[in-house]
Order: structure tokens, then C-alpha cells, then sequence
């Protein structure tokens, strides 16, 4: 799965499905084009900012420009959540783990380990083939011989 079709998949087909499985590809993909959608309003709120007239005050310019963002950001959240969840569903693993690791990050000293443990399951390969929440999203037609 390529750059374009991996974002139109997540945001127009699977906005908010938190059933199925996503692969690596997807994940990795979205997630590239979310940073640089980040790193773009960030770069475009500077410019903004540093042709303000008086220094030390925060332009008009620029709040309509982290308004945008900050809109943009909700729009994502849904996606980024189901794409996620979907992400574990490839190792084998149930989305209430992605919720119970993003409630255990808000403890303090906790949060680098959650955050790191989240970005390990997102970097693992998927198990080959169905597991229990669906085909393989890399190999459709293959079949699992028994389920235990």
C-alpha cells in the first residue's frame, strides 16, 4: 500500500472502523502524513507570525492559522484512534489494550514506557494470516486451518 491510497483509505473508507485489521504500510503511511500536515501548519503559523508588525504580540494571522490546526487535529482524532486499534488487531491484540496503555501513559514515569510499548506493537509484523479479528490484511485469500 502506497502514500496516496493508504490515506484515502483511512480517511475516506475506514474513517471511524475500529473492526478489521491494518497493516504496517497503512500505519506507517498515515502516520507520515499526519506529521508532515503538523509539521506544515507549524512551519506556516511561523511565517505567519514572523510577518506580524509588532513584536511580542501574537497576530490575527496567526491564531486563525493554529485555529485551522487545532481543527484539523479533531477531524484526526476518530481516524488516527480506529487506525490505531486496528494496528493491534493485526498483532492479535484487543483495542481495550490501546485504551488501557493511553490511560496508564497519564501516570506519571509510566508515560515514556506506554508510548514506547505503543510504537514496538505498531513496528511489529501482524500475525500471517486470519486471526480473530479478520483476514490478513497483506494476503486476503489465505485461510487459517484451525482456530483454537
Amino acid at each position: 500500500m502506497g502514500f496516496t491510497e493508504a490515506v484515502r483509505t483511512v480517511l475516506t473508507q475506514k474513517y471511524a472502523t475500529f473492526s478489521g485489521r491494518a497493516s504496517r504500510s497503512e500505519y506507517w503511511w498515515f502516520f507520515l502524513f499526519y506529521m508532515l500536515l503538523a509539521i506544515a501548519i507549524a512551519v506556516l503559523a511561523f511565517v505567519v507570525g514572523s510577518f506580524s508588525g509588532q513584536q511580542g504580540e501574537v497576530s490575527s494571522g496567526v491564531i486563525l492559522v493554529m485555529v485551522i490546526g487545532g481543527l484539523l487535529a479533531l477531524a484526526l482524532v476518530l481516524p488516527i484512534l480506529s487506525l490505531q486499534v486496528r494496528r493491534f488487531h493485526d498483532r492479535n491484540i484487543s483495542g481495550w489494550w490501546y485504551l488501557a496503555l493511553i490511560i496508564l501513559g497519564m501516570v506519571p514515569y509510566i508515560g515514556p514506557v506506554t508510548s514506547l510499548s505503543i510504537t514496538i506493537i505498531s513496528v511489529l509484523r501482524g500475525t500471517d494470516g486470519p486471526n480473530r479479528f479478520g483476514q490478513d490484511p497483506l494476503r486476503p485469500e489465505a485461510r487459517a486451518e484451525v482456530f483454537a
